[in-house]
């Protein structure tokens, strides 16, 4: 009996799964958004996975509607996509109504197609709806991921402020919990917070990964002249709130202070609902060595990543923001290139033990620019952090591998 057992399990370990994936913002690297779910689903078809991935038009992404329900197939990821998308130039009540109306029309999806299991990635929280359906009617395997902590982090930000949407969220994100074979976070940080919370959950980690296919290559593109020129330390992302461009601002004017001659340019990658106003603030405080160059596609990056002496990110000082695990310090990485980080999380724990950059302060923005200066002072020593770097992205933070480990949790709720 245990043979027969045992041989049954290895049969369905080996056998090829049909994965269907609720997700608001998918995209490729012709956009300017995150390709995790992109990049994790073409390497399962590559692996023999059916693989459908119920998506919306995010307005950073790549991917375009011709009417409300939209069907295609890319690199055989299978797209069915709802014209309900999001931006972050959208009023709160626009955002909140876009996504609720997404996750309802996709339980239709969750009811109706035929696939082996469900897997649904948060935030917003409201994606978990489908997932629910797919585990309550059809008795599917589930996986729930948290790329961030919803709703905590839109309780700490004052999104969500009135005691009723509080309860409601925190009631449903329980639901999401509970009906999810395994819970899968993007970061150390975020799984202890969850277990913390939520003990009994069946937690596991993918961490965002290092794109060494488009940022480990050297790029053929060629700076601008006056970049060329440059020392540059490079931010890629939104422009707004949570990364935190204020804190680089006050950093722009102490370089000012102190890099007499000009040699430092902090370069910003990305668009946002603050940047008329910190190009404003530019203008008016004559800084030279500040540049806003506005979206650009994902595949244009790598020349700017690979020509810096390190990478800048920062994000609010709370426990959520300490937990995010964002995409651009893991394409640094694969550049080779060392990052300059606030987070007092699991980031700041990684960049201590493998001195692959710097931590600073958000409470010193002139702490950080001194660092900046001596980093543009020590170019060998950014090579020896930039190293350390791409073995993280080399290793641990290697997208073959992270999918090959997602794909076993797959076999693991399905045996």
């Amino acid at each position: 009996m245990l043979f027969i057992v045992e041989f049954l399990q290895y049969i369905n370990l080996n056998m090829n799964k049909s994965i269907l994936f609720f997700y608001q913002y998918f995209g490729t690297p012709k956009g300017s958004w995150s390709t995790r779910v992109y990049e994790l689903t073409r390497r399962w078809v590559k692996s023999g996975n059916t693989v459908t991935v119920v998506t919306a038009p995010y307005d950073k992404s790549d991917i375009r509607v011709s009417s409300f329900i939209s069907k295609m197939e890319l690199e055989g990821i299978k797209l069915i996509v709802i014209d309900s998308g999001d931006s972050n130039r959208f009023s709160k009540f626009k955002r909140m109504f876009r996504s609720l109306q997404f996750s309802l029309i996709s339980i239709y999806y969750a009811l109706s197609l035929k696939y082996d299991v469900c897997i649904a990635s948060s935030g917003p929280i409201t994606i978990g709806l489908p997932m629910v359906f797919a585990k309550r009617f059809r008795r599917k395997p589930t996986i729930f991921e948290v790329r961030d902590l919803w709703p905590a982090g839109a309780i700490e930000l004052g999104i969500i402020q009135s005691s009723w949407q509080r309860k409601t969220a925190l009631w449903f994100e329980r639901i999401c919990y509970k009906s999810a074979n395994k819970v899968v976070c993007a970061s150390i940080g975020q799984r202890n917070y969850i277990a913390k919370r939520n003990p009994g959950v069946a937690l596991g980690v993918i961490p965002n990964a290092s794109d060494l296919e488009l940022f480990g290559k050297i790029s053929k593109e060629r700076l601008p002249k006056w970049a060329s020129k440059k020392i540059l330390f490079t931010h890629i992302g939104s422009l707004g709130l949570i990364h935190n461009t204020n804190y680089w601002m006050e950093v722009s004017r102490e370089l000012d202070k102190i890099d007499k001659e000009n040699r430092i340019s902090l370069v910003f990658i990305g668009d946002g609902v603050d940047r008329e106003r910190l190009l404003a603030e530019k203008k008016r405080d004559k800084l030279q060595n500040i540049h806003f160059l506005g979206l650009k596609p994902k595949a244009e990056l790598p020349v700017w990543v690979q020509n810096s002496r390190a990478t800048l990110f920062a994000t609010l000082d709370n426990l959520v923001q300490s937990t995010c695990s964002p995409n651009k310090i893991f394409d640094s990485f694969a550049a080779g290139v060392p990052i300059i980080q606030t987070s007092n999380g699991w980031i700041k724990d990684l960049v201590e033990k493998n001195n692959c950059g710097i931590n600073v302060s958000l409470n010193s923005p002139k702490e950080a620019a001194e660092k900046i200066l001596w980093l543009s002072l020590n170019e060998n020593i950014a090579k020896e952090m930039g190293k350390n770097a791409f073995r993280l992205a080399q290793g641990e933070f290697n997208r073959d591998i992270l999918a090959e480990k997602y794909l076993s949790f797959l076999d693991e709720i399905t045996v």
